[in-house]
């Protein structure tokens, strides 16, 4: 059983977004579907962050990829899955990105990036409604799981007009606190505008206050896991961490 401790940002690369925006520039501003540096390898690059800093929340636990893309339970007890994770919801059955599920789907997120005019344009409504759908699909069955998201574009991509609907229509989804709000809100949501020039993330876009901000994105879900699992299995309750202590120190008196 492993203690619950904070969880770390999401840690961005700026370098790395540098080399995604070359491919974007070289590509005739989009990604490809293709490897390296495609629209999936931004996906599983921002997976990763995400999946690592879980781990550091929940103890240090392993990170492991699921048996198969139809598998309903975790690898092992008690760990990050990362990549194709089946929930079957209340909706529908629905793949996430990154999951935690050692009793029941606990934490599951997904990764959204629209890298080109066109894709945003299109597409963004669209995938409103699959944050909607997928947060759905996962509360009615599991009304204590923590559900997130995040959005990435390239900043050139989004216009002013898009841009501010966008952030509002997030905002009013990216507020569920408690578990008795509606289903199709997310406990957590970040969007992040990026430039392919320099891989500087837009630090004005969403405001400092949104809470879009993906500083924030950790700290949302932090409080989230904290206020429903402290205390419970696999987690390392305030007594028991008090006894391991008391031992330990006994171990050490022992060998001295």
């Amino acid at each position: 059983m492993a203690r619950l401790a904070a969880m770390p940002p999401i840690d961005i690369d700026q370098a790395v977004l540098i080399r995604f925006g070359a491919k974007w520039n070289e590509n005739n501003r989009r990604l490809s579907r293709s490897p390296p540096y495609s629209s999936l390898d931004l996906g599983n690059y921002i997976d990763d962050t995400i999946a690592t800093a879980l781990s550091q929340m929940l103890g240090g636990i392993p990170i492991r990829t699921p048996t198969s893309r139809e598998a309903l339970i975790p690898p092992e007890p008690d760990c990050v899955e990362i990549r194709n994770i089946r929930i079957v919801g209340g909706v529908r059955p629905q793949n996430f990105d990154v999951c935690y599920r050692p009793d029941g789907v606990r934490f599951a997120s997904d990764s959204k990036t629209l890298n080109d005019t066109k894709s945003v344009c299109k597409n963004w409504q669209n995938m409103v409604n699959d944050l909607a759908t997928e947060a759905t699909t996962v509360h009615i069955r599991f009304p204590f799981a923590v559900v997130a998201f995040i959005v990435a574009c390239p900043e050139p991509c989004v216009g002013d007009t898009q841009r501010k609907a966008m952030i509002e229509t997030l905002e009013r989804l990216a507020r569920r606190n408690e578990i008795g709000d509606p289903p199709h809100m997310a406990e957590a949501i970040s969007l992040i505008l990026w430039n392919p020039d320099n891989g500087e993330i837009d630090n004005q876009t969403p405001a400092p206050n949104s809470p879009l901000r993906f500083e924030s994105f950790s700290k949302f879900i932090e409080t989230a896991y904290v206020n429903r699992y402290k205390g419970l299995p696999p987690h390392v309750v305030e007594e028991e961490a008090h006894v391991e202590a008391e031992e330990e120190v006994e171990g050490q008196t022992k060998l001295t």
